[in-house]
């Protein structure tokens, strides 16, 4: 029998960690919030305790500290596949029957002894990959369920940080109702002849397969810099996904969405003296469309809020669950697969390269490219 939750009060939440944790903690300045925050586990640094004086809450440094009236534990610290004990944590609170939201990621053995504690204890435990929760990400799965709903999906091209690799499957996932059937095939070396024509490292790697029956080509940045792992990625995630109609891209993790119908001339225009005269339809639809905001937000709103939000909606979601009585094995199983998937590409990848860069990234603003962008005109190319 799953612990219920009071639905006549706000569940009271503690959150474990402050470095990503901050991210949940933002969450709970949002107006009407429908959590309590109650208190900050962490191991005492001054960050930690910095935090607990902005939030006014008590800062706990052991679990079994935390008093027994809390209803769900947000775990955001690091788990085995980081070195951390994210995982024994998660356990340790699902032993004194809370509910636990935990961040990614986690090894396959990791995640099925959580679902096994949380089955023993009567008690909601999620994975949270985080990204699926953000408006932009949710309003990608959205479209693509509405166009997989008319066409078959057709094809996957994806490109991500290897930080980010198991959330990527997880937004496929939920957008592909799935990830079986998947498997990827071995992935190529860079030849020595390509090597030597560029001083500069390969930063992606190609892997082809197959990802819920659907053919797939990913490319993987698989670099990290250890001591600053959050950081000198290319992008998150840019994923397109083709139908026989068009195709549907997120552009980056925020946004923006495209939709861009399949470029396709129609037998009776190889026919007439203009390309156009046709009345097929399809020749007036916009060759490129933004479901959405036409620009992603900057990242002072993607940290203060637009991050925020998926905390939100993940705690929206242990919550239902955990009135509603479900088995936590239910969805635990779909994020086992997800787990087999991530281990089995990242072992074809090999250890990330190391970056031994020091300096931080020239970031540049889109004024600085948008002059000469806008200078181009339709009658400038015949004077080239």
């Amino acid at each position: 029998m799953v612990r219920p939750l009071d639905t006549g009060r706000r569940p009271k939440v503690v959150v474990c960690g402050t470095r990503w944790g901050r991210v949940y903690l933002q969450a709970f300045l949002e107006p009407d919030f429908p959590f309590e925050l109650v208190g900050i586990v962490g191991q005492g640094s001054d960050r930690s305790k910095a935090c607990a004086r902005y939030y006014d809450v008590p800062l706990y440094t052991e679990v079994q500290q935390v008093p027994d009236d809390v209803d769900i534990a947000c775990v955001v610290i690091s788990a085995g596949v980081q070195g951390g004990r994210g995982a024994e944590i998660a356990q340790a609170f699902m032993d004194r029957g809370m509910h636990v939201l935990q961040e990614h990621a986690l090894h396959h053995d990791e995640l099925a002894a959580c679902l096994r504690a949380a089955r023993r204890n009567g008690v909601q435990y999620r994975l949270n990959t985080h990204y699926p929760h953000i408006e932009p990400v949710r309003r990608f799965i959205a479209a693509a369920r509405e166009l997989f709903t008319r066409q078959r999906p057709q094809f996957i091209d994806a490109t991500c940080a290897i930080q980010v690799a198991y959330t990527l499957f997880d937004i496929l996932g939920r957008a592909l109702g799935g990830a079986r059937p998947w498997g990827f095939a071995d992935i190529p070396a860079i030849p020595d002849e390509l090597r030597s024509l560029t001083e500069l490292e390969f930063p992606y790697r190609s892997a082809n397969g197959v990802f819920a029956g659907v053919p797939m080509t990913l490319r993987m940045q698989n670099q990290m810099k250890s001591s600053d792992p959050d950081n000198y990625t290319h992008l998150f995630h840019r994923i397109t996904v083709g139908t026989d109609g068009g195709h549907l891209t997120l552009v980056n993790t925020q946004g923006p969405v495209l939709w861009s119908p399949r470029p396709h001339g129609p037998e009776e225009a190889w026919h007439t003296v203009r390309l156009f005269d046709t009345d097929a339809v399809h020749l007036t639809y916009p060759s490129a469309s933004v479901l959405g905001p036409v620009t992603g937000p900057d990242y002072r709103e993607i940290v203060g809020s637009v991050w925020p939000g998926g905390v939100r909606t993940a705690l929206g979601a242990l919550r239902r669950a955990a009135v509603a009585g479900e088995d936590p094995l239910k969805e635990g199983q779909y994020y086992l697969t997800l787990c087999r998937l991530w281990q089995d590409l990242t072992t074809r990848l090999g250890y990330p390269t190391q970056l031994t860069r020091s300096d931080a990234p020239d970031v540049l603003p889109a004024d600085d490219l948008e002059k000469a962008a806008l200078a181009v005109g339709p009658k400038d190319g015949w004077r080239d």
